[in-house]
């Protein structure tokens, strides 16, 4: 499996290496009142790539944030609890809700 990531990493880089050579002319970006701004097009996707994912990363912090303080919140309550009033079970086909402490498995690499 390992190696099917690395060939698909490998795959990803060299296409975008190949890319990046293709598009080696100069572009011109026209900004407002007459200003321009010109370097190579490989230059402009990228710059263009990484504000988009940074706007995109700005726009979650919000709901980040939202689900941070659910998950403490959920944690207090469950360290709040005492043992000798252990909490039901919960049945098997119950939905947890947004309050709910979920704990989940190590990720492999």
């Amino acid at each position: 499996m390992r190696l099917v990531v690395w060939l698909l990493r490998a795959f990803i880089f060299f296409t975008l290496f190949a890319f990046a050579l293709n598009n080696q002319q100069v572009a011109t970006v026209n900004w407002f009142f007459g200003v321009h701004w010109q370097a190579p097009m490989v230059i402009v996707v990228l710059i263009a790539f990484a504000g988009g994912a940074a706007l995109g990363v700005l726009a979650m912090v919000p709901s980040w944030w939202r689900q941070r303080r659910i998950a403490q919140r959920g944690a207090a309550a469950v360290a709040g609890t005492t043992a000798a009033a252990p909490a039901p079970a919960a049945p098997a086909n119950a939905t947890l809700t947004a309050d709910a402490a979920v704990e989940h498995p190590p990720r492999e690499l």
